[in-house]
C-alpha cells in the first residue's frame, strides 16, 4: 500500500470511529433522556450542532497551525 492509501484509510477509520462514538456516548443518551418526538428531535439537533462546531474548530486551528508553520 502507498503512503496516500494509509493516510486515507487511517483518516476515514478515525471519522468512522468518530462519528461511532459520538452517537454511541452523545446522541442516544439525548434522544432517551425525553419522551416526546419534538423533544428528542430538538436533543438531537442541539448535539449536531455541538458536533459541528467542534469539528469547525478543531479544523480552523489545523489550518492554523498549517499556517504558521513555516
Amino acid at each position: 500500500m502507498s503512503r496516500t492509501a494509509i493516510n486515507d484509510l487511517v483518516a476515514v477509520s478515525a471519522g468512522v470511529f468518530g462519528l461511532a462514538l459520538f452517537a454511541g456516548l452523545i446522541l442516544v443518551p439525548a434522544w432517551s433522556s425525553y419522551s416526546r418526538l419534538w423533544e428528542r428531535v430538538a436533543a438531537s439537533v442541539l448535539s449536531l450542532y455541538v458536533l459541528a462546531v467542534l469539528v469547525g474548530i478543531g479544523v480552523a486551528g489545523a489550518l492554523a497551525v498549517v499556517y504558521y508553520w513555516g
